[in-house]
């Protein structure tokens, strides 16, 4: 070979070389450094449902027990653990101890609330068996189901936002019509302790039945219904029903008393209401996700 043609080869290589250098040079650059839109937040409904598996776990969450105790700590846990600021509020009403817990997230405005009642009834009053009636309901859609699906929220919504989101999870909402007792009493509480207004305040509860239909709840606030039904309809979940069926009075009770727009999502044709049958083989993981996806991206969307 020649030495004119070894130094055409030798030339050749070094700027295969260099251009190769430079390719990689560009990957490490543009993984690096160029801006990417941030991927959207997606709700895990598998880790919400083993949130329900948990709760189930620890035993009927009534006021004064150990599983109330720990539910408080788990739900604490969690958050803290994905950066929100968390406060245990205690307040005292009418002789029982009261403990909402509230996470924090982001400023200014729009300003979200989203809600869930967190304890369990004392007493299966409405068990068709009349041996069951003192005995405590487990509350896997009735209570749990609602804390995972905020939970999970938690989890998937980024730590910078460009609104504020408070996640409140109410005490002593279950025990209407019980001796010594009256329903929604934690957040009555919450919201006579309450300052500010905020834009909007959504509750969850029963939402992880396996038969899920979610009818609009006629005392909610009429544009926030419309905004997440529609939502809803625009994901594909055909769980949300666009028709009025029930008025209930629930946790959004008390912001609408107090001028605040608040909005129930709630199925409240679920059979095993208030019974021992409330148990984890009711609660689907795909009703968590038709919930928490909906409330999701309505919350990253709402105000925009």
């Amino acid at each position: 070979m020649s030495d004119h043609k070894r130094k055409i080869i030798i030339i050749s290589g070094m700027i295969l070389s260099i251009g190769a250098l430079l390719g990689l040079a560009w990957i490490v650059y543009e993984i690096r450094w160029m801006p990417r839109a941030s991927a959207a937040p997606r709700f895990d409904d598998q880790r919400a449902f083993r949130d329900v598996e948990y709760q189930l776990s620890l035993g009927p969450r009534t006021m004064g027990s150990v599983a109330h105790a720990e539910t408080v700590k788990y739900i604490s846990d969690e958050l803290r653990g994905e950066g929100w600021k968390v406060e245990v509020q205690e307040l005292n009403v009418g002789g029982h101890v009261i403990q909402n817990v509230i996470a924090k997230r982001g400023k200014g405005s729009p300003w979200i609330i989203l809600g869930a009642h967190y304890d369990s009834r004392f007493f299966a009053d409405r068990d068709p068996d009349p041996a069951n009636q003192q005995l405590p309901v487990p509350g896997a859609n009735d209570g749990a189901s609602g804390v995972a699906v905020l939970l999970e929220i938690g989890r998937a919504l980024p730590t910078k936002l460009d609104r504020q989101v408070w996640l409140v999870f109410f005490d002593a909402e279950d025990n209407s019509n019980l001796l010594g007792w009256d329903g929604i009493m934690g957040s009555r509480a919450f919201v006579a302790n309450f300052q500010g207004k905020p834009d909007a305040v959504v509750v969850v509860d029963m939402i992880g039945d396996a038969n899920l239909d979610i009818y609009q709840e006629a005392s909610s606030n009429k544009s926030l219904k419309e905004e997440i039904w529609q939502q809803a309809s625009d994901l594909g979940y055909e769980q949300f029903r666009p028709e009025v069926k029930y008025s209930v009075i629930d946790d959004h009770t008390p912001f609408l008393q107090a001028g605040i727009p608040a909005v129930d999502v709630i199925d409240s044709d679920y059979p095993y209401w208030h019974t021992t049958s409330d148990t984890l083989d009711k609660v689907s993981a795909a009703s968590l996700d038709a919930v928490g996806e909906t409330i999701l991206v309505w919350l990253m969307q709402y105000g925009k």
